[in-house]
């Protein structure tokens, strides 16, 4: 029997994701500096105020105030009648040590010991639903706002977008999980009051509130949809093509939005981080946390095993879970749950334990194989951590060591490395997982 299936996003504009990208933005400065630092940054946003807070091991000095308003300035808030402005809003900052005793669990003589920073388990997943072996409702979801976020900066259509927005599809499934039309599309965007009433009374009111909401949804229509559409392979684009209903600004207005309209926190969106409410969730937030958090670098790497096992052709569908204790390098356990799919004979415990075999899940394993002590974070807290295309930018770093090379830039000798940012959604381990599956 066929059915529906939703998933949301929210843009970089969304009061929580605004914490996400200090957070992260404070993290990446610490790695900028020293590699080795240890941080749990939370951060706080509301009307006229950044409040960050958190645990620290470091040698780095970060100018907390600058880093903030930079990523403010950066996600669009920059008009003080959003009544939350990078140059003018207050920043506090009561971040502290990290404790010794969580500390003494991490840090060992040989670094391969490594443990765990905390308890937990963390869930991979993948799927043949999109060439980004991602659900497709999430993926929709994450383009809509994607494009929205950049007609809004380039400010030649919608010109009354503000930062805050949130995107939400609908899909329907066959009865063999094949996505067969999109049934809703709910955007929800921020936006200048550019239609004033034409007198003070509660009829002119929502006379002007109505022409702003129609106005919205015939741009949404015309410029919108249309390149959300284009960014999809050609298999998928007859979904928008099926009498899909438009919900836009069901509430008729949306002026006051971000921080100001609602308080946002570092892990609020875990879902929109993830999957979209596909498979599972271990419940830990990503954004602030160095990658000796597992709730970070583990979650990392069951996507990584999951994107290579679906990609080698071995399942078509698969969950990944692993679980760690504080302090200890190796899982407590790895589960796998392939959903009927495996096209191979085994069943999900023996791909279990192939895949233990395979890819080494000690802390310090995965910390080296995508290079998580660079300061590659900022990127991630929008639009998901997961389904993003992989790329080495070069990038300046306040240390040396073998990787870094020097350039000289306006007179000043500086070191650069060259890093790889989402390295675990490459495929790189397809060849080998076929060996092993005798594919």
């Amino acid at each position: 029997m066929g059915y529906l299936f939703t998933s949301e996003s929210v843009s970089e504009g969304h009061p929580d994701k605004v914490a996400d990208q200090v957070s992260d933005a404070l993290l990446d400065e610490f790695l900028r500096q020293d590699p080795e630092s240890k941080v749990a940054c939370e951060t706080m946003v509301t009307t006229g105020l950044v409040v960050c807070s958190g645990e620290v091991k470091t040698r780095a000095w970060v100018d907390i105030q600058n880093v903030v308003r930079e990523v403010l300035k950066d996600i669009g808030y920059t008009d003080s009648s959003y009544k939350f402005e990078a140059e003018s809003c207050g920043v506090i900052s009561a971040i502290h040590e990290q404790s010794p005793d969580i500390n003494q669990g991490v840090e060992r003589e040989k670094e391969e010991e490594q443990g765990a920073g905390d308890q937990g388990m963390m869930f991979g997943y993948a799927s043949l639903e999109t060439d980004e072996y991602m659900p497709l409702t999430l993926d929709l979801s994450h383009i809509l706002l994607q494009e929205l976020a950049a007609i809004r900066k380039k400010g030649e259509l919608m010109t009354y977008l503000r930062p805050d927005s949130k995107a939400q599809v609908t899909v329907e499934y066959d009865d063999n999980n094949n996505p067969v039309r999109i049934d809703t599309i709910v955007v929800s965007t921020q936006h200048d009051e550019f239609i004033l009433p034409s007198g003070n009374t509660p009829e002119a009111r929502k006379s002007a509130e109505l022409q702003m909401q129609n106005k919205i949804r015939e741009d949404i229509e015309k410029h919108l949809i249309p390149r959300a559409a284009d960014v999809l392979p050609e298999r998928l684009r007859p979904l928008f093509k099926n009498g899909y209903k438009l919900l836009v600004n069901p509430t008729g207005k949306f002026v006051i939005g971000g921080p100001h309209g609602d308080s946002g926190l570092t892990g609020r969106k875990i879902i929109v981080d993830t999957y979209g409410g596909k498979g599972a969730h271990g419940g830990g937030a990503f954004s602030g946390k160095d990658s000796s958090k597992v709730d970070r670098s583990a979650a990392y790497a069951t996507r990584h095993i999951a994107k290579n096992i679906v990609a080698a052709g071995i399942a078509g569908e698969i969950l990944v879970q692993v679980a760690y204790a504080i302090g200890v390098a190796e899982p407590v356990g790895v589960y796998v749950n392939t959903y009927g799919t495996a096209k191979v004979d085994l069943n999900d415990k023996q791909i279990a334990e192939k895949i233990e075999k395979i890819f080494d899940l000690r802390p310090f394993a995965i910390i080296k194989r995508f290079g998580l002590k660079n300061p590659i974070f900022l990127p991630t807290t929008t639009y998901g951590h997961f389904g993003r295309t992989p790329f080495t930018k070069e990038i300046q770093v306040a240390y040396e060591d073998k990787e870094t090379f020097k350039k000289m830039v306006d007179g000043k000798e500086l070191n650069f490395k060259n890093v790889e940012f989402f390295a675990w959604e490459k495929t790189d381990y397809v060849d080998q997982l076929k060996a092993e599956f005798g594919l």
